[in-house]
């Protein structure tokens, strides 16, 4: 399975964010059924890492994903962006055939 990417603007994003959370606390993404094209991406915040948690690290940023969620997003690059219709992390999933306009929902 690929790897994951975390680009320099997301671990730049998640370490503001994560100035206000607990200490150890972690960014994680999961995928879940559902959504406008049958999958979504969700982001949580938490201190609970499980066993078999794939950890991304970039800049004292951390990303946590869990081994089914990898098997719907390996070879992702997790961006943030800043453009005219908001503030997101956005997800290019090399894996996605389909996805909605939102860019939190995807098909395989």
């Amino acid at each position: 399975m690929a790897d994951i990417i975390l680009t320099a603007r997301a671990a730049k994003r998640i370490n503001e964010i994560m100035g206000s959370e607990p200490p150890g606390s972690s960014l994680r993404i999961s995928v879940n059924g559902g959504g406008c094209s049958g999958f979504s991406y969700a982001f949580d915040i938490t201190r609970a890492r499980e066993g078999d948690d794939i950890v991304i690290e970039r800049d004292g940023a951390t990303v946590l994903v869990d081994p089914v969620s990898l098997e719907y997003m390996g070879g992702a690059t997790i961006d943030f962006v800043n453009d005219l219709i908001g503030q997101s992390f956005k997800i290019e999933n090399p894996l996605a055939t389909a996805s909605c306009g939102c860019g939190t929902s995807f098909a395989i």
